[in-house]
């Protein structure tokens, strides 16, 4: 790190305090909903760019780049999920945003009841602990361990290593301004740290890209590789010729021992319903928004983002095993990605050996920030969304007397707690995710997600579902979840030797989730169809269709088909790369 590269860095410091300090001036928090949805006041742009710096932490940065250099393109369905957000912002949202709802238990209270808010709350909290908060600062960490391993300090004659001087740090910034400004603070930052983790990112696939051209590598053709055109060649044959062919696929049979196709298309599926379509983190944002036009156009040009980490992560990852491989000199030094102990590759450690690597003076910085942009708009995302949903949903139902300032207060307090909480797991999950961040919280929430979707889709379309459905729904799917991830811990890891593997499990658990509900929803008087008015899609009034009807025009509807063509054309090329 050169006096450049900290420049850029301190630079992005100096633009995120600007914006927050200006969202300040701009708005007064006085009231919840000036804290969690920004005053409803925001514009789809903004909406769209925090989707995206929400959903790309350093999970992503560190665990999908790993992911791509020890199994290719397996982890990519997670990532063309562009479509399920298309089918969010026509389908789910609507009822949320009509509803004037400020979190998703409090979007199952009306539909049936506030036992199923209280189930939902409670569970949704485990989750962030267990996934969300808990992953970001711990692959935040590590990239500030690889990179910057001469930090410490020495309190009380014990050393403290950079990989918690980076973990407290980030959660201490990120806390700050999420509290101080609010979800107004949080929205508009991430539109700038957008644009920050695109050029960061970009430029370590452009000069990934670069090395691996100008390699001199032979090709088929008798040629050698000379020119940032030939590094994809180069990738290619070299997952050929190292006979990687099908791990680096993008399907694999249904005898893999992790990744079954069938196993991973339910699970992909399932998770994305669960994230995109209900989980308070990503809806929070659409919820801000002045109208409902807005709301769903900021959806959109979110999943039009969401097509970007296939190319930004997993391809860099990817190049970087193929950098590895031919054993490619850059700037005078062979790159080697760090080696575990029995010879594997260390998948965590491939995106900052990257860009310790390869980049140049200047463009280092600007990585490091765009990485510190990633870690950091995902913390204050969470945190934000964790204080809603404990300030709104718990203690406001425990306290419903409480004053509008005191809600702000114990969202601020409890921004602090969760924090705490996530930090406590670390250890714990440090030794259960095996060198695969990325493939750890994709296993974790197959447990969680299913008897949530399970609720969620069924209370939408089927109007015979009640409270007692979806009580005995999340329960027993929760219960069952966590049986799954207490085996992994014990037995199996997370390469699915525990019993029943990962993402068949998910498949399992969403079958039962779904006969539960409908068992238990039988069992139980039907509920009073009248009540159900923008809560139901077979109970939906004139006036509330006419209401939605006037909220869109043809430009939604060439949005839509844009995304969609787009997952269309990348699953397209990616289906046959290798033959």
């Amino acid at each position: 790190m050169t006096a450049l590269d900290w420049t850029m860095i301190l630079a992005y410091f100096a633009l995120l305090a600007g914006v927050v300090v200006f969202t300040m001036r701009r708005k007064r928090i006085e009231t919840e909903k000036d804290l969690f949805l920004g005053g409803r006041s925001v514009g789809w742009l903004a909406i769209g760019a925090s989707i995206f710096a929400a959903n790309i932490g350093s999970e992503h940065l560190i665990g999908l780049a790993g992911q791509g250099a020890l199994t290719g393109l397996s982890m990519a369905h997670w990532e063309f999920h562009a479509w399920v957000l298309v089918m969010m912002s026509w389908v789910f949202l609507p009822f949320y945003y009509n509803s004037g709802v400020s979190t998703m238990p409090e979007f199952l209270e009306r539909r049936f009841g506030p036992k199923a808010r209280w189930i939902l709350s409670l569970v949704s909290l485990a989750a962030y602990v267990l996934t969300k908060i808990s992953v970001t600062v711990y692959a935040g960490a590590l990239f500030f361990e690889v990179m910057m391993p001469e930090v410490s300090l020495t309190i009380g004659g014990t050393v403290v290593s950079s990989f918690w001087i980076g973990a407290v740090l980030t959660v201490v910034l990120a806390g700050v301004y999420s509290s101080i400004g609010g979800l107004s603070a949080v929205v508009y930052t991430d539109l700038v740290q957008t644009f920050i983790i695109l050029a960061g990112t970009l430029s370590v696939t452009g000069f990934a890209l670069y090395h691996l051209g100008n390699s001199g590598v032979p090709l088929a053709d008798g040629a050698t590789a000379h020119g940032i055109a030939d590094g994809w060649a180069v990738l290619k044959q070299t997952i050929k010729s190292t006979g990687n062919v099908e791990q680096f696929g993008l399907w694999h049979s249904l005898s893999h021992n992790s990744l079954p196709w069938l196993g991973v298309v339910v699970a992909s599926v399932t998770i994305g319903v669960w994230y995109w379509c209900t989980d308070q983190f990503i809806i929070q944002r659409t919820l801000a928004a002045k109208n409902l036009t807005n709301a769903r156009r900021g959806a959109l040009w979110g999943g039009f983002l969401k097509l970007a980490p296939v190319f930004l992560f997993l391809v860099p990852g990817m190049l970087g095993f193929a950098l590895h491989h031919n054993h490619v000199v850059v700037n005078g030094a062979q790159f080697a990605i760090p080696l575990k102990e029995g010879g594997a590759l260390n998948g965590d450690a491939v995106f900052p050996t990257l860009v310790q690597s390869l980049l140049p003076v200047g463009f280092r910085g600007l990585v490091v920030a765009g990485m510190i942009a990633a870690l950091m708009s995902s913390l204050a995302s969470l945190f934000n969304s964790v204080s809603t949903l404990f300030t709104v949903d718990v203690y406001q139902k425990l306290k419903p007397e409480a004053s509008q300032r005191r809600l702000v207060t114990i969202g601020r307090v409890t921004t602090v707690s969760m924090t705490a909480l996530g930090l406590l797991w670390l250890p714990i999950m440090k030794s259960i995710a095996g060198g695969g961040l990325y493939k750890y919280i994709q296993a974790v929430q197959s447990f969680l997600a299913p008897p949530i979707v399970a609720v969620f889709v069924l209370g939408l379309f089927w109007k015979r579902m009640n409270l007692k459905g979806a009580v005995w729904g999340l329960s027993v799917g929760f219960i069952l979840g966590m049986a799954k991830l207490a085996a992994n811990a014990l037995w199996g890891g997370t390469e699915g030797c525990a019993f029943i593997p990962d993402f068949y499990f998910s498949g399992i658990l969403l079958a039962l989730s779904i006969g539960i509900v409908i068992v238990a929803s039988l069992m139980a008087p039907a509920p009073d169809s009248a009540h159900l008015d923008g809560l139901n899609f077979s109970c939906l009034s004139s006036e509330y269709r006419k209401m939605n009807r006037e909220s869109w025009n043809w430009v939604d509807v060439v949005a839509s088909l844009i995304v969609v063509g787009c997952v269309v054309a990348a699953y397209a090329y990616f289906w046959t790369w290798l033959d």
